[in-house]
């Protein structure tokens, strides 16, 4: 007996769009404002603290890339633009604790300015602290002044840089992959630390969204 026959399925059109390159960037930036907005305001009510401090253990425990879905892509100047600075940050010291230890003191030294200060690290900062600063930090902008935190990210991101391209010179001579390496990231560095200062500003405005 011949199979039944059975009838094509239509389906929508939109379905073909939504899996091969439909999102509508529009879409994406109002997801990542809204998200970002919604998950600021709700920490922030907590008065428990327990929501900033799960948000701070997020990536330890599952990695940035779930964040880097909702947030990697949103402008520089924005409020998901600089909770995702904030998180690649947190996720690259937790990565390498004692190299970004080894960044900040020699930054510390040689950086003229009182941005090591405004970061708040002991003086001088083991590995371990190094970490905890970075959390102490993150936890500032759910549970603190939002400026202030991006400002002392910002801080963070220059002494850090400092360090990187002095280390650099001395890497040229011998080791230049490594010297070009540590030469990338200070320069990736200090884009940060411009990026968390202009959002600094622009939340003091109001006009960070």
């Amino acid at each position: 007996m011949p199979e039944s026959f059975k009838r094509p399925v239509r389906r929508p059109t939109e379905s073909f769009d939504s899996l091969v390159g439909g999102t509508d960037p529009a879409d994406q930036a109002r997801a990542a404002h809204r998200t970002a907005s919604a998950l600021l305001a709700r920490v922030r009510a907590d008065e428990s603290g327990m929501s900033a401090e799960r948000l701070i253990a997020y990536t330890r425990e599952h990695g940035i890339d779930e964040i880097a879905e909702l947030w990697a892509a949103a402008p520089a100047h924005s409020l998901p633009g600089a909770l995702w600075r904030l998180y690649v940050l947190q996720a690259a010291i937790h990565a390498d604790p004692s190299t970004a230890a080894f960044l900040h003191e020699r930054g510390r030294v040689e950086l003229p300015t009182a941005d090591a200060l405004v970061a708040g690290a002991p003086v001088p900062a083991s590995p371990d602290e190094i970490v905890s600063l970075i959390d102490t930090i993150l936890h500032g902008a759910f549970r603190g002044d939002f400026s202030v935190a991006l400002e002392r990210a910002a801080a963070f991101c220059r002494v850090q840089a400092s360090g990187a391209t002095h280390i650099a010179d001395d890497y040229e001579p011998t080791e230049p992959v490594r010297g070009s390496e540590l030469t990338t990231r200070a320069l990736r560095l200090s884009g940060y630390a411009d990026d968390l200062a202009a959002s600094a500003a622009a939340w003091r405005r109001g006009m960070l969204d």
